[in-house]
């Protein structure tokens, strides 16, 4: 079943395409994630499927309806999405960012229920921030601040999550604990997750879905043993590569070719 669709999509910002005539589908309640070279449109295809950027041309569906002939509110109580590095008022504290979540059910005649109330203490609990929840979102570490703004994206009570980058400046330990909290909301709520990820180890990891794009479209899509092969990555990122079985998981494992170690040990031997 199919919870978002892009039907012939053409993205621009000014005169210059950089999506031009995608069709795509994102299947529900599974985790999907978007790779591509730098530049090559995966943030801007992200956003336009959050109702962030008007389409060129075509369109994108989200639950069987247009996405861009529904209002912000009813579009924010299906789908919540995680701009790449945002940024939270000085001195506001976790609770406070973790509340706005639940803006889309404010009104002038629907005040904060018990309902909110729950949402967002949920939501603090999945995350592991309950703890933090009187600190100041500055005053946090870069993997906690990330799990408090996914806190709120979970406060917003959608089945669709959108991340941009969500790994972005994290250290090895918090990637991998960010990763393991949306795999661990995908297993445990069925919740769809869409993201963009840079590291493809990571994505054939984590992904039951993986989406290659290039040239303004998708060059491959599927699951990872399918779409990551030696000639996707040369293709994608004109990067020569092996493709193996990472150990452990037994997901597919990219070694890209490179000098590094390989040139000065060539070069000890060489004079030894």
């Amino acid at each position: 079943m199919t919870v978002l669709r892009a039907d012939d999509l053409t993205l621009s910002y000014g005169k210059e395409n950089i999506i031009d005539g995608l069709h795509l589908e994102i299947p529900k309640g599974e985790i999907t994630v978007f790779i591509g070279s730098n530049g090559c449109g995966k943030s801007t295809l992200l956003r336009s499927m959050a109702r962030l950027l008007q389409p060129k041309s075509g369109a994108v569906i989200l639950n069987g309806k247009e996405i861009a002939k529904r209002s912000t509110k009813e579009v924010a109580k299906e789908l919540a999405i995680l701009p790449q590095g945002p940024v939270a008022p000085e001195g506001l504290t976790v609770l406070q960012l973790v509340k706005q979540g639940r803006f889309p059910y404010q009104s002038w005649l629907k005040q904060w229920s018990e309902e909110d109330e729950a949402a967002v203490e949920n939501a603090l609990e999945a995350t592991n921030m309950t703890a933090f929840k009187k600190r100041p979102v500055d005053s946090l570490s870069g993997g906690q601040r990330q799990r408090a703004w996914i806190a709120m994206t979970l406060a917003q009570g959608t089945d669709t999550i959108l991340l941009d980058e969500p790994t972005t400046y994290l250290d090895m330990t918090h990637q991998i604990e960010i990763l393991d909290l949306l795999f661990e909301l995908n297993e445990k709520e069925k919740r769809t997750i869409v993201m963009v990820l840079h590291d493809l180890n990571l994505a054939c990891r984590y992904a039951h879905h993986l989406v290659a794009i290039q040239n303004k479209a998708v060059y491959s899509q599927g699951a990872p043993e399918e779409v990551m092969t030696e000639k996707l990555v040369q293709d994608v990122f004109r990067m020569p590569c092996q493709i193996t079985r990472d150990p452990l998981f037994g997901t597919p494992m990219c070694i890209p070719y490179g000098k590094g170690r390989m040139v000065r040990n060539a070069a000890r031997n060489q004079y030894a």
